[in-house]
């Protein structure tokens, strides 16, 4: 079962038009419409899979962040690049707040928050998928499955930090969302959202195979512009962008197998490349970290 929005979700016009149909190559082969906005240029899946039924897509053991399978070759090279870049998360997060307490929102597996625990942070995490989060409760973190039981647990608690790796992207109840972290993030603290960039040198190459459009699991498709609308009526400004240089291979791998059926490792390592070569600054890359801060 599919909804359609008739208005933007940043900038509430009623005018958009046809951007890209994209096939779901992980679960269901299904094809879902891209459209843009007419006023502000943000693009959005229209229409996409309701809150009932959204969780269907999702059950693949593909889908690395809710599995932590190692089968495949991607599934191992993505597994080997994590935890590098988990510790460059952290410091990123160090670098900008000093340690208190963290909301990893979507914190999948859990793989980011025991980091932040095993570096004495207190750190919480919000994850839907039942069974991504068993995964993490059983290394002994506080995981609640929607914002409703976090904040139950949490009662009148604020952040230090909230970090979403590549989760914005899936948000249903965007207005919900961003107005909790509002209320829940502290007056110096840091919101730290990574996405994929559509703009990106691999984006534009690969077009409608481009794996991080992920449809219908993404809903928003950000770049440095919008992602700066967006979050601007909530009351976040924008202080810092930082690339995530692994993510172009990472993509451009997938989105070899879904143009051509098969693994080009050469010309997807290429083009991961290339993409990186030509990005002239952090907001180029095929994933961009995001540091906002409250206005």
């Amino acid at each position: 079962m599919l909804k359609t929005l008739s208005n933007c979700p940043v900038c509430n016009s009623s005018t958009y038009a046809p951007f890209l149909t994209c096939k779901d190559y992980t679960v269901s082969h299904e094809n879902f419409d891209i459209v843009s906005c007419q006023s502000c240029g943000f693009k959005f899946t229209n229409p996409r899979p309701t809150d009932e039924t959204i969780g269907g897509y999702y059950k693949s053991e593909e889908y690395i962040s809710h599995s932590n399978t190692s089968k495949g070759l991607i599934s191992k090279l993505y597994k080997a690049v994590r935890t590098y870049t988990l510790k460059k998360k952290l410091a990123l997060v160090n670098k900008n707040v000093s340690r208190g307490t963290i909301l990893d929102y979507g914190c999948g597996t859990g793989m980011f928050l025991k980091v932040c625990q095993d570096n004495k942070w207190k750190a919480f995490g919000m994850e839907p998928d039942e069974g991504a989060r068993k995964i993490a409760s059983e290394q002994g973190l506080n995981v609640f499955s929607d914002k409703e039981r976090l904040q139950t647990y949490i009662t009148n608690e604020t952040f230090d930090a909230i970090t979403l790796w590549h989760v914005l992207e899936h948000v249903t109840d965007w207005e919900q969302t961003l107005s909790f972290f509002k209320a829940r993030l502290k007056p110096d603290g840091v919101l730290i959202i990574a996405v994929p960039n559509h703009t990106s040198y691999d984006a534009k190459t690969y077009g409608a195979f481009w794996a991080a459009y992920d449809v219908p699991r993404h809903i928003y498709h950000f770049s440095p512009d919008t992602i700066q609308k967006a979050l601007a009526p909530f009351g976040f400004v924008l202080k810092e962008m930082q690339p995530m240089k692994f993510d172009s291979f990472y993509v451009s791998l997938l989105s070899e197998k879904y143009k051509t059926g098969s693994m080009n490792y050469v010309r997807a390592f290429l083009t991961g490349l290339k993409s990186n070569w030509k990005a002239k600054g952090a907001g180029d890359y095929s994933s961009v970290i995001y540091v906002f801060k409250k206005a």
